[in-house]
């Protein structure tokens, strides 16, 4: 059974190489009313949220080619995408890699493994202009 957090659907763009992380953020996500777009790529998810300009981006840090912090440097400079909302979604939790990932331009940190029960709230968060 689906539970609405917001009054409309937001649009999630999940940027992440691994398959089996992209499903299990789309599982818990489209359960809350998101509609989540996925991307394998930097460069998949850059064309990906220019043309479809999502409401909010996961951006996976460690990422084969173009990583995420690149990626969303990148973003940064597109217009319609300078304002949205980007979270780092990674499994790096050292020293400084929070503080890397927010000089590239994100607007948040989320480590990996997500915790299920409160990754849709975070969500929300951010979506309400937590930064």
């Amino acid at each position: 059974m689906s539970q609405t957090l917001l009054a409309t659907k937001p649009r999630i763009l999940y940027i992440d190489d691994d398959p089996i992380n992209r499903s299990l953020v789309n599982r818990v996500l489209t359960r809350f009313d998101f509609e989540v777009i996925e991307a394998e790529t930097g460069l998949e998810g850059i064309k990906i949220a220019t043309k479809h300009m999502p409401d909010l981006i996961l951006m996976d840090i460690n990422m084969p080619g173009l990583d995420g912090h690149e990626t969303t440097t990148r973003m940064r400079t597109i217009a319609g995408l300078q304002r949205t909302p980007i979270v780092a979604i990674t499994a790096y939790s050292t020293k400084g890699d929070r503080e890397l990932a927010l000089t590239a331009g994100c607007d948040g940190y989320i480590n990996k493994p997500i915790d299920i029960d409160r990754f849709p709230n975070q969500i929300v968060s951010y979506l309400e202009g937590q930064r």
